[in-house]
Protein backbone atom coordinates (compact mmCIF):
# COMPACT_ATOMS: atom_id res chain seq x y z
CA UNK A 1 0.00 0.00 0.00
CA UNK A 2 1.25 3.51 -0.74
CA UNK A 3 2.07 5.90 2.10
CA UNK A 4 -1.15 7.87 1.63
CA UNK A 5 -3.44 4.81 1.74
CA UNK A 6 -6.11 5.19 4.42
CA UNK A 7 -5.78 3.00 7.48
CA UNK A 8 -8.19 1.81 10.16
CA UNK A 9 -6.96 -0.05 13.22
CA UNK A 10 -9.22 -2.17 15.39
CA UNK A 11 -7.96 -3.41 18.75
CA UNK A 12 -9.45 -6.60 20.15
CA UNK A 13 -10.29 -6.69 23.83
CA UNK A 14 -8.37 -9.96 24.10
CA UNK A 15 -5.74 -11.81 22.06
CA UNK A 16 -6.97 -14.03 19.25
CA UNK A 17 -6.01 -17.68 19.38
CA UNK A 18 -4.67 -19.65 16.40
CA UNK A 19 -8.12 -20.85 15.31
CA UNK A 20 -9.55 -17.33 15.49
CA UNK A 21 -6.57 -15.93 13.58
CA UNK A 22 -6.96 -18.49 10.79
CA UNK A 23 -10.68 -17.77 10.54
CA UNK A 24 -10.18 -14.01 10.51
CA UNK A 25 -7.43 -14.27 7.89
CA UNK A 26 -9.75 -16.27 5.62
CA UNK A 27 -12.65 -13.88 6.10
CA UNK A 28 -10.54 -10.71 5.80
CA UNK A 29 -8.90 -11.94 2.59
CA UNK A 30 -12.33 -12.61 1.09
CA UNK A 31 -13.63 -9.24 2.27
CA UNK A 32 -10.67 -7.35 0.76
CA UNK A 33 -10.96 -9.28 -2.50
CA UNK A 34 -14.60 -8.22 -2.81
CA UNK A 35 -14.58 -4.78 -1.18
CA UNK A 36 -16.05 -2.18 -3.51
CA UNK A 37 -17.36 1.38 -3.56
CA UNK A 38 -20.46 1.74 -5.75
CA UNK A 39 -19.57 -1.50 -7.57
CA UNK A 40 -16.04 -0.25 -8.26
CA UNK A 41 -13.36 -2.51 -6.73
CA UNK A 42 -11.18 -1.09 -3.98
CA UNK A 43 -7.48 -1.88 -3.71
CA UNK A 44 -7.11 -2.92 -0.10
CA UNK A 45 -5.03 -4.96 2.28
CA UNK A 46 -5.23 -6.12 5.86
CA UNK A 47 -2.95 -7.43 8.55
CA UNK A 48 -3.40 -9.02 11.96
CA UNK A 49 -0.69 -7.87 14.35
CA UNK A 50 0.25 -9.15 17.82
CA UNK A 51 -2.85 -11.41 17.78
CA UNK A 52 -4.81 -8.33 18.83
CA UNK A 53 -4.86 -5.65 16.15
CA UNK A 54 -6.76 -5.83 12.87
CA UNK A 55 -5.42 -3.25 10.41
CA UNK A 56 -7.15 -2.57 7.13
CA UNK A 57 -5.96 -0.16 4.43
CA UNK A 58 -7.38 1.11 1.17
CA UNK A 59 -5.48 2.82 -1.65
CA UNK A 60 -7.65 5.81 -2.45
CA UNK A 61 -5.32 6.72 -5.30
CA UNK A 62 -6.80 3.69 -7.06
CA UNK A 63 -10.45 4.28 -6.07
CA UNK A 64 -11.96 6.30 -3.23
CA UNK A 65 -13.69 4.53 -0.42
CA UNK A 66 -17.25 5.83 -0.13
CA UNK A 67 -19.28 6.20 3.04
CA UNK A 68 -21.15 3.03 2.16
CA UNK A 69 -17.95 1.07 1.54
CA UNK A 70 -16.47 2.27 4.85
CA UNK A 71 -19.73 1.24 6.54
CA UNK A 72 -19.37 -2.20 4.96
CA UNK A 73 -15.89 -2.55 6.49
CA UNK A 74 -17.29 -1.65 9.91
CA UNK A 75 -20.06 -4.22 9.41
CA UNK A 76 -17.39 -6.78 8.51
CA UNK A 77 -15.47 -6.05 11.74
CA UNK A 78 -18.70 -6.24 13.75
CA UNK A 79 -19.47 -9.61 12.13
CA UNK A 80 -15.99 -10.81 13.12
CA UNK A 81 -16.72 -9.74 16.70
CA UNK A 82 -19.81 -11.95 16.73
CA UNK A 83 -18.04 -14.91 15.15
CA UNK A 84 -14.93 -14.68 17.33
CA UNK A 85 -16.47 -13.59 20.61
CA UNK A 86 -14.27 -10.51 20.94
CA UNK A 87 -14.82 -6.75 21.00
CA UNK A 88 -12.98 -4.59 18.45
CA UNK A 89 -14.75 -1.38 19.53
CA UNK A 90 -13.94 -1.15 23.27
CA UNK A 91 -12.22 2.23 23.49
CA UNK A 92 -11.72 1.95 27.26
CA UNK A 93 -8.62 -0.22 26.80
CA UNK A 94 -5.14 1.11 26.12
CA UNK A 95 -2.39 -1.17 24.81
CA UNK A 96 1.35 -0.93 25.44
CA UNK A 97 4.33 -2.91 24.20
CA UNK A 98 6.33 -4.06 27.21
CA UNK A 99 9.20 -6.54 26.77
CA UNK A 100 7.87 -7.46 23.30
CA UNK A 101 4.47 -8.36 24.77
CA UNK A 102 1.22 -6.45 24.44
CA UNK A 103 0.00 -5.24 27.82
CA UNK A 104 -3.54 -3.92 27.95
CA UNK A 105 -5.00 -1.82 30.73
CA UNK A 106 -8.14 0.20 31.22
CA UNK A 107 -8.37 3.97 31.18
CA UNK A 108 -9.28 3.82 34.88
CA UNK A 109 -6.11 1.87 35.74
CA UNK A 110 -3.54 4.01 33.92
CA UNK A 111 -2.66 6.22 36.92
CA UNK A 112 -2.19 3.15 39.08
CA UNK A 113 -0.03 1.44 36.42
CA UNK A 114 2.14 4.55 36.17
CA UNK A 115 2.55 5.03 39.93
CA UNK A 116 3.28 1.29 40.28
CA UNK A 117 6.01 1.49 37.63
CA UNK A 118 4.29 -0.73 35.08
CA UNK A 119 4.08 2.17 32.60
CA UNK A 120 6.90 4.72 32.26
CA UNK A 121 7.24 7.79 30.02
CA UNK A 122 9.23 5.76 27.48
CA UNK A 123 6.86 2.77 27.43
CA UNK A 124 5.60 2.30 23.89
CA UNK A 125 1.87 2.65 23.35
CA UNK A 126 -0.18 1.81 20.30
CA UNK A 127 -1.70 4.82 18.54
CA UNK A 128 -4.80 3.35 16.91
CA UNK A 129 -5.78 6.78 15.57
CA UNK A 130 -3.25 6.89 12.73
CA UNK A 131 -4.87 7.85 9.43
CA UNK A 132 -2.61 6.47 6.69
CA UNK A 133 0.17 4.00 5.97
CA UNK A 134 2.93 6.57 6.53
CA UNK A 135 1.57 7.43 9.98
CA UNK A 136 1.12 3.74 10.70
CA UNK A 137 4.77 3.07 9.87
CA UNK A 138 6.12 5.97 11.95
CA UNK A 139 3.51 6.87 14.58
CA UNK A 140 1.67 3.68 15.44
CA UNK A 141 4.06 2.81 18.27
CA UNK A 142 5.05 5.89 20.24
CA UNK A 143 6.47 6.52 23.71
CA UNK A 144 3.65 7.18 26.17
CA UNK A 145 5.14 10.61 26.93
CA UNK A 146 4.67 11.56 23.24
CA UNK A 147 1.00 10.56 23.17
CA UNK A 148 -2.19 11.75 24.81
CA UNK A 149 -0.89 9.96 27.94
CA UNK A 150 1.73 12.68 28.53
CA UNK A 151 -0.62 14.44 30.95
CA UNK A 152 -0.08 11.57 33.40
CA UNK A 153 3.69 12.09 33.68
Amino acid sequence: MPNDARVWIYQSDKPLDATQINYMNEQAAAFCDNWAAHNTPLKSAYKLIHDKFFVIAVDEGYNNASGCSIDSSVHFVKAMEQQLGVNFFDRSQVAFLINDNVYTTTLQSIKEDISGGKIAPGTLTFNTQVQNVAEFQHKWLVPAEDSWLKRYF
